[in-house]
């Protein structure tokens, strides 16, 4: 199943993102493009390792999740996990994001109630998922200083996203890739990278359902995402096992929440999907047995107009991140299916052995 018709900054996003995994012709033509972003990115990293640029520590320990590589790899769901994982450890965690498109001018707090234009879709739906404080701002000393003041029983933040957020002092660094690890391993726009594959970090979760090995670097651990109970997005309340939505189950009957075994044919299942690799959310539905059409979307898709109109299906399952921005929807056919990441013990107690001022194993 094709998209909806991408507009000119979509079509060349593709287009990068396909040359980016290879050292095609592209890739190779761009290489002086390369070096001029590799000096200038370098520059300003040696001024702040330097101090010629100030850097700021906000006063609790600072985790920041995040990548080197453009586009989407699964930290929204990790910084979540982490959350929980740090909750669990005896700590009172924030979380700061930039908020993608969020229509902001100072720090502002996210709710469960703010609209996902004005904040971003990822903080809300980590605000929704984990209740603690959720600020966005594109200054993340800025939204870390807020969210301190007015929750002073904040002990340490969480950053999503912000690793080239070199203003803001860190404790701790976690860089997040997915199965297409560097691409091609060229910086911007030669490749999809920001900064190079060697740059320090304490850990590095890959985001692999495809289950490839791993790659021999230090302290890199498994990212897996085991995917929920869909919810329906006209009732929050009523859930299905993805098990029921499999071809072989039935269709449901227009308009109706339910799926039974008693209908006529086989139910009509799409997948849709707006985050930066969307085939990984298609791969999770297909290891839980489902066998979907599918309709990928741009990452971050706004939704301002309807890719569903013309979608012939009984049921359509979209992301948590998706369905966010979909709430004023009347569209029955709709179930979001929620991820939680799986974090390995080990990373878990490397951030807290390092938080708490231990030298970890």
């Amino acid at each position: 199943m094709s998209g909806p018709v991408s507009s000119l900054k979509e079509r060349l996003e593709a287009q990068f993102a396909h040359a980016w995994q290879r050292r095609g012709a592209l890739a190779w033509a761009l290489t002086p493009l390369a070096a001029v972003f590799a000096a200038v990115s370098g520059a300003r990293r040696a001024a702040f390792a330097a101090g010629w640029l100030k850097r700021v520590r906000v006063g609790v320990p600072v985790v920041v999740v995040g990548n080197v590589t453009v586009g989407g790899t699964g930290k929204t769901p990790t910084v979540i996990a982490l959350v929980e994982a740090l909750r669990a450890a005896g700590f009172s965690p924030g979380v700061v994001s930039r908020g993608y498109g969020a229509k902001i001018g100072r720090p502002t707090p996210v709710t469960a109630d703010t609209p996902a234009r004005l904040c971003g879709d990822e903080p809300l739906l980590i605000a929704r998922r984990t209740g603690v404080p959720v600020w966005v701002s594109p200054d993340r000393v800025a939204a870390a200083t807020a969210l301190c003041g007015a929750h002073t029983d904040v002990d340490v933040i969480v950053s999503d996203d912000g690793l080239q957020h070199y203003r803001l002092v860190r404790d701790v660094e976690i860089v997040v890739f997915d199965h297409r690890l560097g691409g091609n391993g060229f910086l911007l726009p030669a490749g999809p990278l920001r900064e190079p594959l060697s740059r320090r970090r304490d850990a590095t979760l890959v985001n692999n359902p495809f289950e490839r090995a791993l790659p021999a670097w230090p302290n890199t651990f498994a990212l897996k995402l085991e995917p929920g109970d869909a919810w329906h997005l006209a009732n929050p309340a009523l859930r299905r096992p993805l098990a029921q939505f499999a071809a072989s189950a039935g269709a449901a009957a227009p308009g109706q929440g339910a799926l039974t075994q008693e209908s006529q044919g086989a139910l009509r299942v799409v997948a849709a999907a707006g985050i930066g690799s969307p085939e990984r959310f298609f791969a999770t539905l297909r290891a839980a047995g489902l066998a979907p059409q599918t309709l990928p979307l741009p990452d971050h898709y706004a939704y301002a107009t309807n890719p569903f109109a013309d979608v012939s299906a009984d049921a359509i399952l979209v992301t948590e991140k998706d369905a966010v921005k979909l709430g004023a929807w009347n569209d029955a056919r709709i179930w979001a299916v929620p991820v939680e990441a799986a974090l390995d013990h080990r990373l878990i107690t490397l951030v807290v052995e390092k938080l708490r001022g231990r030298s970890s194993a």
